[in-house]
């Protein structure tokens, strides 16, 4: 993939880093070659603001490489950008490039074999997560101030979680997917991850809208066979944003929204349903190009094609009953608590069956959101081994903006 450098966006004032230097990349965040640069369309709430833009993002005149060279080899430039990038450009943003993905955005582990693994600045020698790896990368280490991603699993959840950011999964739909490539369409959500609540805020208030009613969170709700999933450290750190969180709702209500069921049904519900969404939007292609894939990729790709109609309808009878179950506990005043990841980012050199368990676990955790279609937000708030570990709150459908709100308080409120 080639990207030709439109004109020099005006300079930040807010970012960390050098975003303009083409020369610089020390993290390996981007993509390679001359790097994307878009002044920004007009005026507004995010003027001198730097995003960097994850590869499945449209960016007109380039073509949209979704991290493999067999995609970008066999697709056409975009016609225009993404939606949620037109957004940002009209609202004062300048894009400063394009960031690394797993490739078709279909993996956890940040690690991808053409491009290679973005570096962990707060914890180096880990992986940043995936599929956004490189977008949570660029923001971890000051080289922008926010960066769009998407998370159909977990991808922007995990990767916030192991760097150390803030990072939001929104109620689904409530970003349009215009320009983005699809994964699993039913759970794809655009993303994106800031340093700070402000940033995340600010941006949220450009992609997101208002909120369709007033949202005052009241309850605490605490996902114990979620918590139970985490390492110990993990939930220690659970247990400390429990009492902070306290100060601002009510005492904590443990329960098991995972239940009678268990986490790891519902992961594997969740694998099953993205998987045939999966092979009905790529299935053709794959067949058509033999494309070159990561060997965990390879895997799971070619299982997709492996799911029955059937298996899709039973996984789709309980996802509407996990959703049913979720939405009648949150109400329209609570707040569901669960780590954003069981653990610290795994270490870049860990072997398939370490990843794939690791996986596993993650994906027990991150598909209630997913399921449900409900907003997911990740605050840097835990420390395990010396390293980043995200705490999460699950918010009614449609309180992204309230959600947003909530979130600069917690960081403001005393540990």
């Amino acid at each position: 993939m080639s990207e030709t450098p439109s004109q020099t966006p005006p300079r930040s004032t807010r970012t960390n880093g050098d975003g303009f230097d083409q020369a610089r990349d020390p993290l390996g965040a981007f993509l390679p070659g001359p790097r994307l640069q878009l002044p920004p369309l007009g005026i507004g709430p995010l003027n001198g603001l730097t995003v960097a833009v994850k590869d499945i993002f449209d960016t007109e005149g380039l073509v949209t490489g979704s991290g493999n060279p067999d995609w970008a080899r066999s697709h056409p430039p975009a016609e225009a950008h993404a939606e949620a990038v037109i957004r940002l450009l009209r609202a004062g943003a300048a894009v400063v490039g394009k960031t690394i993905t797993d490739e078709m955005a279909y993996s956890l582990s940040g690690r991808n074999k053409h491009y290679g693994a973005p570096a962990n600045p707060e914890a180096p020698g880990r992986t940043c997560g995936g599929s956004s790896c490189g977008s949570a990368s660029a923001v971890a280490g000051g080289l922008c101030d926010a960066a769009l991603g998407s998370d159909t699993g977990g991808s922007i959840r995990v990767p916030a979680s192991y760097c150390g950011l803030f990072g939001l999964r929104p109620t689904h739909d409530r970003i349009p997917l215009t320009g983005v490539t699809p994964l699993a369409t039913s759970f794809d959500t655009v993303g994106w991850f800031a340093r700070d609540a402000e940033t995340l805020e600010q941006v949220g208030g450009v992609l997101l809208g208002e909120d369709s009613q007033s949202f005052t969170f009241r309850r605490l709700l605490l996902a114990q066979d979620a918590v139970e999933r985490a390492v110990p450290a993990g939930q220690a750190c659970l247990r400390e944003a429990e009492t902070r969180l306290a100060r601002l709702l009510s005492p904590p209500e443990s329960l098991r929204p995972g239940d009678p069921e268990g986490l790891t049904f519902w992961g594997d519900c969740f694998r099953v349903l993205q998987g045939r969404e999966i092979h009905k939007h790529h299935g053709a292609w794959l067949a058509a190009e033999q494309p070159d894939f990561e060997t965990e990729i390879a895997e799971r790709l070619a299982w997709t094609a492996t799911l029955t109609a059937d298996e899709e309808v039973e996984a789709q009878a309980a996802r509407s009953r996990l959703t049913e179950r979720l939405t009648n506990l949150l109400g329209d005043d609570g707040l569901l608590l669960l780590p954003s990841a069981p653990d610290a980012a795994p270490f870049l050199n860990a072997d398939l069956p370490a990843l794939r368990a690791h996986r596993a676990t993650v994906l027990a955790i991150t598909s209630l959101a997913g399921h449900a279609g409900l907003p997911q937000i990740s605050l840097p708030l835990g420390r395990v081994d010396g390293c980043p570990l995200g705490i999460g709150l699950i918010a009614p459908a449609g309180a992204d903006r309230a959600l947003l709100a909530f979130a600069r308080k917690v960081v403001a409120t005393p540990e």
